[in-house]
């Protein structure tokens, strides 16, 4: 038996998984366990498997546990997963701290600069699902005071909205913090009169160098009266951009220099993109100082944020201290990091479409919400994922396939099959009478009845197929007929008198097919786009869920004439 690329591909990427799981040279013995699991058909020749192993083993006992991550990350990600992953004990949602039923209030609170991530998932699951658990109030609040580097986009608000809507979940309160500038200017003007607050005009640079060197801005000092004059010069537009800072007083010789009179507000002569906000304001709250008045007035009782923003409950923390305020009980959770898309951030993606890289923020290759669900992925299913990825300080790693796998027992059952053919060959029958076959429309749930093809004497199979073919091969064009190659170029075949049965039992080829009059399919995937023929019966799964055989899961996105779009979920 010759080993094919792709069986040599997974004995590989099992020796590597063992090599790295025990930071030495594999151990054969358990590979081949790994290997023969995987891939039956390689059970006829465990020599050739054994001999294949004996080379590739020894090429990785060359390198080190670096190099071996590095290939295994490369090659399959996913199998990193089982071994680098460190969730907490138990999954799910662990109580709240001093949660009282009836009496949670709880936020999820993006910058509305973009779509929704996978990263935003998280935060809105498992923060409306902490409120469901205790029947509190969901907060759904913009930080979108941001004019200049996190600008927000008018169509992200509705994005949001919608993306609560799929997953099921109406917050109690929608809000908008760029509509509460006069109550953050009032905060600020009470902090400035006790004393607590003062504007500062040293430049950014002069500023960091005094911090960093525990010495006070000069103008730290100003009275309250004076300082109140310069705080209506900025709200009146009498300064420049960025001449002048509110700062919150705190300990400048804080062991921390992050929490040395921070700023709280600066001037940016901007629009803001919402027309009820506009040119009306040129003096600018920052995300500590406007986080921490929202989450008051708005009667937080508990905050999930990343363990990155330990920093900011600190120094909100003097806010809440100088005006006498209890603050709400925090919990921290650690970084995501999916292996599939590594790092990203909203700004890169933004920059990524705009030089063309991808169609738009829906496109099969993002990490945005918008994206995994026209790819088919089940709100149920991102639900699950997320709650047992649960909430814990310790960074997580993982791979989509976690996903794909919830996602797979939702639609497993529901989703109707047929045949795609991608870089089509045609396939001629010699002596083949036209006939109408009848095929499953479901595996298991027979209650579907059938789909009927008209087949003459020819029909399109995949080119990757036809690389594996040889004259003389007994195959199965599934759930049609049996026929053997009689000729590779041009590629002919001949009606087989061989029995299913016998075939079954050689563990002959079953390849799929489509008819030579099918609909023209394009697949759109996270690797690129695939096109070819498949059944005219597709084209009656308009934003559905179907299983192309042999292929995957697709969500069929688009029907135009006879042309469709389907967008490619997961294996």
């Amino acid at each position: 038996m010759t080993l094919s690329p792709e069986d040599l591909k997974t004995i590989e990427k099992y020796a590597l998984q063992n090599a790295v799981k025990y930071e030495k040279a594999p151990q054969p013995k358990a590979v081949m366990g790994k290997v023969m699991g995987e891939c039956p058909h390689l059970r006829a020749d465990p020599g050739a498997v054994s001999a294949a192993l004996k080379d590739i083993v020894s090429e990785i006992a060359k390198g080190n546990p670096e190099t071996w991550v590095a290939r295994l990350s490369e090659i399959a990600p996913e199998l990193i997963e089982a071994l680098s992953v460190k969730k907490e004990p138990d999954k799910g949602l662990k109580p709240l701290e001093g949660a009282e039923p009836g009496k949670v209030v709880m936020r999820f609170a993006p910058n509305p600069n973009g779509p929704g991530t996978l990263g935003s998932a998280r935060g809105m699951v498992v923060n409306s699902e902490y409120v469901k658990m205790y029947e509190g109030k969901f907060v759904l609040r913009f930080d979108d005071t941001d004019p200049d580097i996190k600008r927000p986009m008018l169509e992200a608000y509705d994005w949001y909205l919608d993306d609560f809507k799929w997953l099921g979940v109406v917050p109690d309160r929608v809000v908008y913090a760029s509509d509460h500038f006069p109550i953050y200017y009032d905060y600020a003007r009470k902090l400035i009169e006790m004393g607590k607050a003062y504007v500062c005009f040293c430049k950014g640079e002069d500023f960091k160098r005094l911090k960093d060197t525990k010495q006070a801005c000069p103008h730290r000092d100003t009275s309250p009266e004076e300082n109140l004059m310069h705080w209506e010069k900025m709200l009146a537009g009498e300064y420049e951009d960025q001449q002048a800072v509110l700062r919150i007083k705190t300990d400048i010789e804080h062991k921390d220099p992050a929490l040395r009179d921070w700023g709280a507000f600066r001037i940016r002569k901007m629009s803001h993109p919402r027309a009820e906000i506009g040119n009306k304001y040129v003096v600018w709250p920052l995300l500590d100082f406007a986080g921490a008045i929202e989450d008051h007035d708005l009667g937080m009782t508990h905050i999930i944020r990343g363990k990155d923003l330990i920093d900011s409950e600190k120094r909100q923390g003097y806010v809440y201290k100088y005006f006498g305020w209890t603050y709400p009980k925090t919990t921290h959770w650690g970084r995501v990091k999916i292996h599939e898309f590594g790092k990203f951030s909203t700004s890169s993606l933004r920059k990524a479409i705009e030089a063309g890289e991808y169609s738009g923020w829906d496109d099969p290759g993002l990490p945005t919400i918008r994206a995994i669900r026209r790819r088919g992925i089940q709100a149920e299913a991102l639900k699950k994922f997320m709650i047992e990825m649960g909430v814990g300080m310790t960074d997580v790693s993982i791979s989509m396939e976690s996903l794909y796998a919830e996602n797979r027992k939702i639609v497993d059952p529901i989703a109707n099959r047929y045949f795609f053919v991608w870089a089509p060959v045609k396939l001629e029958i010699e002596g083949a009478e036209p006939t109408v076959a009848k095929l499953p429309l479901h595996p298991t749930d027979h209650s579907r009845g059938v789909r009927e093809i008209a087949v003459g004497n020819k029909v399109l199979v995949c080119a990757e197929d036809v690389e594996k073919l040889e004259v003389g091969s007994v195959i199965r064009l599934k759930d049609f007929r049996n026929i053997e190659i009689t000729s590779l170029s041009p590629l002919q075949a001949k009606i087989s008198d061989v029995s299913l049965e016998a075939l079954k039992k050689a563990k002959a080829k079953i390849i799929h097919w489509a008819p030579i009059d099918g609909i023209s399919v394009k697949v759109r995937g996270p690797e690129g786009d695939l096109e070819g023929i498949g059944e005219k019966g597709i084209a009656g799964e308009l934003n559905k869920i179907v299983q192309f055989e042999r292929f995957g899961f697709c969500r069929i996105d688009a029907v135009e004439g006879e042309k469709v779009v389907a967008y490619f979920a997961h294996k």
